[in-house]
């Protein structure tokens, strides 16, 4: 489902700001395949998801996804078959919108646009029952304007809006960072149950490790743009994050000394 073959990029290239920030990445995901990104700051996770949603061009390399070359496209052509949620509760939905309005921008994707606007009977029951399984109490608060939402509730709808119509892939942007512990959770527990119920291909950039370890199906970790671990299989569900720690540090030839990473 996706093929990140051969991806480098470096920002202000030839300037004293130069930044190399990925340098020859390879990942396979295959359909289905839930996978967790980790690594500490600087290390490429974000980067690398932004140029595969096609926020930042590649310099080199080629990124496929669902067998079909996206390399050169721009950010709003792949929007069409990637969902994507982003760490800041605020960008994944319209403030001043109502939730059902948001939730029928998400509905409505890639489908044809025409001025009409309307929201059926039949649409609005659909919306209803879709908010009832967030467990929030907010199926009966359809037209509620989504900037008077909490950060949890806005993350919570942003899945939602993300996972509506199967995208072929999803991107997770540390997308619990912003909240506290239990609502974090909460989303997290949320998230894990859309992506199995629907069989959603997933890339999950976090910064704690024990997501990392319960989350997903392979785990990989990066470094200095590279990736240096891709743990799957019955060796993932055997991990701790003392194994893994000792696991970067044989890979990389360093010691992972990074608080957000460790206290997370």
């Amino acid at each position: 489902m996706l093929k990140v073959s051969n991806v480098s990029k470096t920002f202000n290239p030839g300037t004293v700001y130069e930044k190399v920030a990925l340098t020859g990445v390879d990942l396979v995901l295959n359909e289905g395949d839930f996978v967790t990104v980790i690594g500490g700051n600087g290390a490429g996770k974000s980067t690398l998801l932004n140029c595969v949603a096609g926020v930042y061009p590649v310099d080199s390399g080629t990124v496929f996804i669902d067998n079909a070359d996206v390399t050169k496209q721009p950010e709003h052509v792949r929007a069409r078959f990637l969902g994507r949620v982003f760490q800041d509760p605020m960008m994944g939905t319209a403030a001043s919108m109502g939730l059902e309005e948001n939730l029928a921008l998400a509905y409505r994707r890639g489908q044809r646009r025409t001025l009409r606007w309307g929201i059926s009977n039949k649409e609005r029951a659909y919306y209803r029952e879709q908010l009832k399984t967030l467990e929030l109490g907010l199926e009966d608060r359809l037209g509620t304007k989504v900037g008077l939402l909490s950060g949890g509730q806005r993350q919570a709808i942003t899945l939602l809006m993300a996972t509506m119509k199967k995208p072929r892939l999803l991107l997770l942007d540390e997308h619990t960072a912003a909240l506290d512990p239990k609502t974090a959770l909460k989303v997290l527990l949320l998230s894990d149950k859309l992506i199995r119920e629907h069989q959603i291909t997933t890339l999950m950039v976090t910064h704690n490790m024990k997501d990392a370890i319960k989350c997903g199906n392979r785990l990989v970790m990066m470094h200095e743009g590279r990736i240096i671990l891709d743990i799957g299989g019955e060796e993932k569900k055997g991990l701790t994050v003392d194994y893994l720690l000792e696991k970067f540090e044989k890979a990389s030839g360093s010691e992972l000394v990074n608080d957000r990473l460790l206290l997370s």
